[in-house]
């Protein structure tokens, strides 16, 4: 039996992105979160909690990114086009974010200066990325085999409430990973920041479901029809028992199970994506196979996909647990 090899490659990508929304989504969110703790030492034991892992983190999106290039270059051919503005925010954003976390450190006089700039850099990037997501979700504009909108379509009521969403999100995974990563005054107030990311986040997920069937026909389908309903209806009452076991950990000031539940509740999020897109990579216009690479090409990446995703899995695994426990003003402990 031959293998399918733009299904696999697409749940590579998938996995790749899902990686990177929960990985880098956290340590995003400790700089939305910034501006809720006062300078000095709470904001820096907020970053030295991601110090050690926020690079690694954004490997997955250099993966996600060539992997949808080289794998699917009718979808990139598209697709950047549409969303050149968001993509270019973003990727300036995380740069504006990444000297932050490296320059406040050598300053004392301008680290207002700086914390700004990663403040802004991480919501920027977050809210780019929820943009990005909707202007996917509610189409793009082809004709033959490219892009034929314009410059400013992406820009809807939809992709900003989809972008809204992810920065809330971002939030709570943040506040969440610093109840788990920090202890005394900075982890009460994350408890605190917790309870209201996660209050905008569940109102967002409500209102980016609802209005996501309405977008187009096949959402509607893939969502509400008989017997395809027995299946996804399980989706959103998994999230709800998810969202209600978060409360019940926030309230009784548990430390790891806050963040494992929003990871949780994220991967039931993107499980509510793929089966919105399936089996379209651009929604209602292009098939997975249809934008496929020639079998040769992506058979030869499989080979270093198989090599190379095992190998960052491992390193990135290593240092989550050498870097586990809680952090302290002089580190890690």
């Amino acid at each position: 039996m031959s293998l399918d090899l733009p299904l696999i490659w697409a749940f590579l990508i998938a996995f790749a992105v899902f990686a990177y929304v929960v990985l880098d989504g956290f340590d995003l969110g400790i700089g939305i979160l910034f501006p809720f703790y006062p300078p000095g030492k709470a904001r820096d034991m907020m970053m030295n909690s991601v110090a050690p892992v926020w690079d690694g983190n954004e490997t997955w999106l250099v993966l996600g990114g060539g992997g949808l290039f080289a794998a699917f270059p009718l979808a990139y051919a598209i697709l950047m086009p549409a969303l050149y503005a968001p993509v270019i925010g973003m990727l300036l954003s995380l740069v504006f974010r990444g000297t932050a976390f490296e320059f406040r450190w050598r300053t004392n006089r301008g680290r207002w200066a700086w914390d700004l700039a990663f403040s802004l850099g991480s919501a920027m990037a977050g809210l780019c990325q929820g943009i990005i997501l909707g202007a996917i979700l509610q189409g793009v504009k082809v004709e033959g085999r490219a892009y034929a909108g314009g410059w400013w379509d992406w820009l809807t009521p939809f992709s900003l409430l989809c972008g809204i969403s992810v920065v809330a999100g971002y939030a709570l995974l943040g506040a969440t990973w610093l109840v788990m990563k920090t202890e005394a005054g900075i982890q009460e107030r994350a408890y605190s920041l917790a309870w209201r990311a996660g209050g905008v986040t569940f109102a967002a997920i409500i209102a980016v479901s609802g209005a996501t069937p309405f977008l187009d026909g096949n959402y509607w389908e893939r969502w509400f029809t008989f017997p395809s309903i027995l299946a996804t209806a399980q989706v959103p009452l998994v999230v709800a028992i998810l969202s209600g076991a978060l409360v019940w950990t926030l309230k009784t000031r548990k430390e790891r199970w806050p963040f494992l539940l929003t990871l949780a509740i994220y991967a039931l999020c993107f499980m509510g994506l793929g089966i919105s897109i399936y089996p379209d990579i651009v929604p209602g216009r292009v098939s997975i196979w249809e934008a496929a690479s020639p079998p040769a090409s992506q058979g030869f990446m499989l080979i270093g996909a198989g090599i190379l995703i095992p190998i960052i899995l491992t390193y990135t695994g290593y240092a989550y647990w050498v870097f586990r426990g809680k952090v302290h003003e002089a580190g890690y402990h």
